[in-house]
């Protein structure tokens, strides 16, 4: 008895844990998918990477205006969080997204690269 309660503490516990970290898939507040017409003119905004750094420390891009963001891995093996914006690339992945709050947001390695890996960090500015 006391082994089947611990198996449905343990089944429950995994199942929270679970829905706290789900992707969700959904954008954050800050962006709105782009159609089809507006990712077609989406200005291209490249996130080279090397190892520990990116190619810029400040990224800038206009409020309401269709971005297409694209992880480039020139050296090394990484991966990029937006903060805020609920992008997440990988090597040679592409997102077309719509800023709709201006503002500072964070971007970083989420792939341990190696020793540097925790200041591989930039910043997008949405104006």
């Amino acid at each position: 008895m006391k082994q089947k309660l611990a198996i449905i503490a343990l089944l429950a516990l995994l199942a929270a844990l679970a829905a706290a970290c789900g992707g969700g898939g959904e954008p954050a507040a800050e962006v709105l998918a782009a159609d089809a017409a507006e990712a077609a003119d989406a200005r291209a905004v490249d996130f080279v990477a090397t190892n520990f750094r990116f190619d810029q420390d400040e990224y800038r891009v206009e409020r309401g205006e269709a971005v297409k963001f694209t992880l480039v891995n020139e050296e090394g093996l990484h991966a990029l969080s937006i903060k805020g914006f609920g992008v997440e690339l990988r090597d040679g992945e592409s997102v077309v997204v719509i800023p709709q709050k201006a503002g500072t947001y964070e971007i970083l390695c989420t792939l341990p690269c190696g020793s540097g890996h925790s200041s591989m960090r930039a910043k997008l500015i949405v104006e």
